[in-house]
């Protein structure tokens, strides 16, 4: 955790220093580097790739934005997401790697979190479509946010908080 730490207090230390010298150089204003980062996507190893796009494409909504295939290095990669993704909104990379069917999660491994208006509603759909509901919706322990928990096709787990779209960003509570 040490390490994970300093490297982040290092990269904000870059970024404070890159963005000082662009500002001293009339070339941006206070703060631009660091205000301007996004993230732009998260990667899941996949052992069936159609399986996955079908899963996040007809069971959660997701849009299949793009694919590309690397014959050379054996693997393909297909990127999700709502509202067309990038730059409006993090995607998913579903990473295909020819031949391998299935993947230790490991311990470190938690959850993705897709916002939904109602997690009531999202889960009676997702069950609807044939998804797993592994924790139906409800308030989360010790709080009152509404969450719920579905699983992909390759043991993901997909958390589901209910919020409304100008809550972004305010945590459980």
């Amino acid at each position: 955790m040490k390490i994970l730490s300093g490297a982040w207090e290092f990269g904000v230390l870059l970024c404070d220093s890159v963005d000082s010298v662009l500002f001293s150089y009339g070339l941006s204003t206070p703060g631009t580097i660091r205000n301007t980062m996004r993230i732009l996507h998260t990667m899941l190893r996949v052992g069936n790739l159609q399986r996955s796009i079908d899963f996040y494409t007809q069971v959660l909504g997701m849009q299949l934005l793009r694919t590309s295939e690397n014959p050379e290095y054996q693997y393909t990669l297909a990127f999700l997401g709502f509202d067309g993704g990038n730059p409006g909104q993090a995607e998913l990379e579903l990473t295909y790697n020819w031949g391998t069917e299935q993947y230790e999660h490991g311990s470190a491994y938690g959850h993705i979190a897709i916002g939904v208006p109602d997690a009531y509603a999202a889960c009676d759909k997702i069950r609807a479509a044939g998804g797993n509901i592994t924790r139906e919706a409800g308030p989360v322990k010790g709080g009152s946010t509404v969450i719920a928990f579905v699983t992909d096709p390759d043991g993901y787990k997909i958390e589901l908080i209910q919020r409304t779209e100008t809550a972004a960003g305010t945590g459980l509570r």
